[in-house]
């Protein structure tokens, strides 16, 4: 039987226990989840550099014995990757219809382009689906308790002052 291979991709600037939340069940449906890290980010005010973040997921798995779980960097288009990677599942994460109706975009214009590559719409634990990234880094820019939002390894750089 083949592995069953799928990517979560985003820009996980900073990680947050949602996020987290979603790579540790995915984990549990796949052979093999690559969590596919943005190189660049788009979104303002960004607070760590591709390879910081890259690092900071690494961490946050190994610490979750989580094995069948790989951190790689996302440079090309999402099919591409999945492609090269042999993924024939993408990963979205969605919290608020808001959320559902960027995705759904998104997910169609990939269908068109690698329609043998699916996506599958996962909500996070009730009890993380108000936490952001972008909330994250307001509440860290004003040098407020992060800790309850962000995985162990993004916590420790922000309370050592690590961010850009």
């Amino acid at each position: 039987m083949a592995e069953r291979t799928a990517v979560y991709p985003g820009t996980f600037d900073p990680m947050t226990r949602g996020h987290f939340d979603l790579i540790e069940r995915s984990s549990r449906l796949y052979d093999r989840l690559i969590v596919a890290v943005a190189a660049t980010s788009s979104k303002e005010g960004a607070m760590f550099p591709a390879e910081d973040r890259l690092e900071m997921i690494r961490e946050d798995v190994a610490r979750a014995g989580l094995a069948n779980v790989e951190v790689k960097v996302l440079d090309t288009l999402l099919v591409d990757f999945c492609r090269r990677e042999g993924a024939k599942v993408v990963i979205r994460g969605v919290r608020v219809y808001s959320d559902f109706e960027y995705e759904f975009q998104m997910a169609l214009t990939n269908r068109r382009l690698a329609p043998e590559i699916e996506t599958l719409f996962m909500m996070p634990s009730e009890n993380l689906a108000y936490v952001t990234a972008s909330t994250v880094r307001e509440i860290a820019r004003y040098r407020g308790d992060t800790a309850p939002f962000v995985t162990e390894a993004v916590q420790t750089r922000l309370s050592k002052g690590l961010q850009k």
